[in-house]
């Protein structure tokens, strides 16, 4: 079995406690050690981020390409209607090969992606061209997010790919930003919620849909990236929100910080509860969420009220010996589990 260094380090370990404990002998250890086959290089990711890489200097070279007037129009001399026609041909000609390389050549699933994406690429052009073409002043551009997210989630769900579903949901959240936005006149409230309290919704609506479609969006392997970027929505709304509360910019200004500090609160709380999750279910990404946004809020509140006022050496003192017994006390409780394990 090929295995990079990092996996074989992990099924070592593995081996190693099933013998310490009893699972299995020293001579079972050593034969299964023996299937095992340490890859010196990791070419599978060489050629993942060798494609990343590639894609993002697509990308640069397209946007650089729309930003030259001159170009444009010595390769595109055409109407708004004609560009978007030809950039849709070419989207759906990258779509066809995308998915004729899937089916006769599975595994080649990085360069297979990079097709697929660069179909993404033209299909948002195409977005843009189809935009000027029908402007009319009114300023709403939601409907042109609403295809986008038809289009690109029709096509990550059928190819199985997280890069192109992910375009989706960005696709997604603009157009609720942008719906919203042009139903408000885009004013600072919609509801009388400002941006952060309704990208708050956004995310805790979509952390639910995939709760609720846990079992199609696994099959298709887009359930990590639809979590990721729920659990992105909700966090950084929640972290705005605790900045700037439910308040225009310009009454912001005048507001004391003590009454903002229920949303900082709040903040914590949905941190907590992604730690406190994760380690009932040992989702690795719900902790990893957790911690980073805790760490975050910890320390957008220090710079908003300490920092002035107290002394840095005793702050973190104090940060670090809470934390310190936080670790003591799951350093206990994990030792009474091990303890009912050895009985």
């Amino acid at each position: 079995m090929k295995v990079t260094r990092k996996q074989q380090k992990i099924v070592l370990r593995t081996l190693d406690g099933w013998r310490q404990e009893g699972v299995i002998d020293e001579a079972e250890q050593q034969r299964l050690q023996q299937h095992l086959s340490p890859q010196l290089f990791d070419w599978q990711r060489l050629s993942r981020y060798a494609f990343w890489i590639a894609l993002a200097c697509a990308i640069i070279a397209i946007g650089s390409l729309v930003a030259d007037e001159y170009l444009v129009a010595l390769l595109f001399d055409f109407g708004y209607a004609t560009r978007a026609i030809i950039l849709a041909l070419i989207a759906t000609a990258c779509y066809f090969w995308g998915f004729r390389r899937q089916k006769h050549t599975p595994e080649k699933r990085y360069s297979n992606e990079a097709i697929m994406f660069l179909g993404v690429l033209f299909t948002a052009l195409t977005l843009s061209q189809v935009g000027m073409a029908l402007d009319n002043g009114s300023g709403n551009v939601a409907p042109l997010f609403l295809l986008g997210c038809a289009i690109y989630a029709a096509i990550g769900y059928l190819s199985r790919s997280g890069l192109i579903w992910l375009f989706f949901l960005l696709s997604l959240g603009s157009y609720f930003g942008t719906s919203t936005g042009y139903a408000s006149g885009w004013g600072a409230y919609w509801l009388g919620m400002n941006y952060p309290i309704r990208f708050v919704l956004f995310g805790g609506v979509l952390l639910a849909a995939c709760y609720l479609l846990q079992k199609p969006l696994q099959q298709r392997n887009l359930l990590n990236t639809s979590k990721a970027m729920g659990l992105l929505y909700l966090f950084i709304a929640l972290w705005i929100l605790s900045i700037f509360g439910n308040y225009d910019f310009d009454i912001w200004q005048s507001v004391r910080q003590i009454e903002l500090l229920h949303w900082s609160l709040l903040f914590a709380l949905a941190a907590l509860a992604c730690i406190w999750i994760s380690l009932k279910t040992d989702d690795g990404m719900l902790r990893g969420f957790g911690l980073t946004f805790l760490g975050i809020n910890l320390y957008t509140r220090y710079f908003e009220l300490f920092w002035d006022g107290t002394n840095k050496v005793i702050f973190f003192l104090l940060l670090a010996i809470s934390l310190a017994l936080v670790g003591r006390y799951a350093e206990r409780i994990w030792r009474v589990g091990e303890a009912g394990k050895s009985h």
